[in-house]
Order: structure tokens, then sequence, then C-alpha cells
């Protein structure tokens, strides 16, 4: 069955469900956000299932529709997605927890290619919070910030967890939400560092970085330490998972990719504060530039690095596209019941297994950005 669909994304098209008979391609029909600071991109994932059996299944994170800073202003779009799945059985967008969205494509012929594009058009534009301004009157309730302060299997909040936080923010005096999050992420900039062998952007297992002797990790294990210790300081956080799509416009090798991003995904942090809104940090990042941008490594009072650190403690570049929040994750209609840590790589099965997501020559997909007209 020939699967091959157009999807525009406005506020009227909700992006659920199955997918029947393909949409019109209507050019320059999606919602366009007007030209101020905005840049754009065409993100295509390409998957090739070389291990062809009947049961052949990917599941491809999509980008957040829209997400949104302090002072509702939003710093990312998602404008159009389209996807040609040739010779599937079945294809739809389906959502997990923390409104996670995903394409799932699943083939049941052995004969025929199993092959899918996803292609999606995002709009970007930096995104920083004035941490100098007034804070504003109007705050999210209780229940709203609940998700974001529970423990998780992978960030608890107890034992070595709880300890360290309120080591961290007893020493640094922190009372209030932005003075503990600023005392985490001064010290994991100042006491963690990026280890160059962790597989991908690591496991996000924060209790192993803690009582691993080295403190050491990738993207996914020290801003998900940073979410970790602030939800056990009382303080809302959660990452952000998503991948790089163009080069740094301020000059930094190290945190910016263009073209083949196969291997350039990426998470992020950001905490709650009231009066404030949702904070973006990345103190992954800054230990990113100490050790990769140049190849002696920089050290922490080099120029640079006091500038990234400076900068990822309330904004963000916004070379990099957002996928979700979710964590712990089932892969929906999985045979493999196991939960994966995040959803920022494609996942794939066969009747063998699942596969690698962090061998993209091996499982055989590409991921690739292109910067395109507004």
């Amino acid at each position: 069955m020939q699967r091959r669909h157009f999807l525009q994304i406005s506020a009227a098209t909700p992006l659920l469900g199955t997918l029947g008979a393909a949409l019109p391609s209507v050019a320059g029909a999606a919602q366009r956000p007007a030209d101020d600071g905005w840049r754009a991109y065409d993100v295509a994932t390409r998957i090739d299932l070389s291990e062809r059996t009947t049961q052949g299944r990917v599941w491809v994170p999509l980008p957040a529709r829209q997400l949104v800073g302090s002072g509702g202003a939003a710093y990312q779009r998602l404008l159009e997605t389209r996807f040609d799945a040739p010779g599937a059985s079945l294809a739809k967008v389906v959502r997990g927890p923390a409104d996670a969205q995903m394409l799932m494509v699943e083939w049941t012929d052995a004969t025929v290619p199993q092959q899918v594009t996803l292609v999606n058009r995002v709009a970007l534009r930096d995104r920083a919070t004035d941490l100098g301004a007034e804070p504003r009157a109007i705050n999210a309730s209780a229940a709203e910030l609940r998700p974001w302060l529970r423990a998780t299997p992978l960030k608890p909040t107890d034992g070595i967890v709880g300890d360290t936080a309120r080591k961290i923010t007893a020493d640094a005096g922190a009372r209030t939400d932005m003075e503990k999050a600023k005392a985490i992420y001064d010290w994991i900039v100042a006491h963690c560092h990026r280890e160059g062998s962790v597989r991908g952007c690591g496991t996000g297992d924060v209790k192993f970085v803690l009582t691993s002797g080295n403190l050491g990790g990738k993207c996914a294990d020290l801003n998900g330490l940073f979410v970790a210790l602030a939800r056990a300081s009382g303080v809302p956080a959660r990452d952000v998972y998503g991948v790089r799509v163009d080069d740094s416009a301020h000059g930094y090798k190290s945190m910016g990719k263009s073209g083949d991003i196969s291997k350039a995904q990426h998470c992020r942090a950001e905490f709650y504060a009231q009066g404030h809104g949702w904070v973006p940090v990345d103190p992954a990042d800054v230990r990113k530039v100490m050790l990769e941008e140049t190849k002696e490594g920089l050290a922490a009072t080099d120029v640079r690095v006091r500038a990234a650190n400076a900068m990822l403690f309330g904004a963000w570049e916004m070379n990099w596209m957002g996928y979700n929040h979710a964590d712990d994750m089932r892969l929906p209609g999985a045979r493999q019941q196991g939960p994966i840590g995040f959803l920022m790589y494609p996942n794939g099965e066969t009747a063998q297994g699942r596969l690698d997501s962090l061998d993209p020559a091996t499982f055989r997909y590409s991921i690739g950005s292109t910067r395109v007209a507004a």
C-alpha cells in the first residue's frame, strides 16, 4: 500500500490519529510567523530497514508544534510535515506522554522496500528570558507544575540526588527558585564534565552520574542531572529533547551542526520560576565548549567559556529544534515493552528485535537539515 501524505500544521489542524487519504499539498498555505528573527529549516529523516521482515516498525519523533518561552513568546513553530512510506501497511501519527508525538510506520510485507522519508519544516528564533525584569503577576498553577516536580526512574529526587540538592542550595544560601536553579547550574558547570566516550547523548541516569565517581556524561546525563536536582529542591524543571539544525551564529563550532545532523541530537533543560515563567538553561553545553571547542580544550577562565556560561543560564540560540519533554516512555505498539529513556532518536524494530538507535549506519537512517526561505 502506497503511503504518501502531506500535513498542513495550523491551529485548526490537530496532529493526531491515523492518517487516511492523502491531504493536498498547497504551497504557502501553512501558517507562517512574521519575519521577526525567525529562520526556517527543512529537516528530513530517511530510514531504510535493510533487514526486511513481516514485523518491521519505526517510530520517528516529530518536532513540537509550538514551543513558548517566558512572556508567552513562541520560539519554535512547526509549519509543515510530510512523509512518504511506500509499501507500508500502517502509517500514523501517535502521541506518547508529555505530548510527545511521533510518526509510526509498520510493514508486514518482507518483499517490498521498507523505507520512509519524513520532512518537517520548522521556524525557529532565539530564546531569552530577561532575568533582570520585574516578576510578572501571572503564574502557573500548582496543578500545571506538578508533572515537572515528580521523580522518575532515571531522575529520582530522594537518596543521593536529594542529599546533593540540599547541600548545593544550602552552601549557596539559595532560597528562591531562581537562586536554587542558579546554584545547581553553577555546581554542574564547576564539578561535572563531558565524557566523550559516552555513546549518543548518554542514558540520562542521574543517580549513576552522582555515584560513578567522576560526575561525567553527555547532555542527557548533565542536563538531566540539573532537572533532577532542581526537582529535588522544589523547583519545577524538565528536559527538552531535540536536535541541532544549524551552525552557531556565535562562532562556537561545538554548539552547532548543519547539513548531515544524524548524530547531532541534543537535549536541553528549563526550570520554572514564579514571575518569570520557564527559563532556558544548558550547563551541558558549557562543558561541551570546554572539551570540544578546540583540540586542546578550554579552561573555565577562557573568555569563550565564560561567554557560553553566561549565555546558557537564561538563553538558547535556536540553531536547534525541540521534540518533546517525555521521559521513560514506552513506544506505542512496540513488541518489546521495555521503556526508552527519552524520544530523541528514530527507533525501530524487526522480527529480530529492537534496532540500535545510536548507530545510524547499522540502523540505516539519516537526518539532514537545510535552511529555507521562511
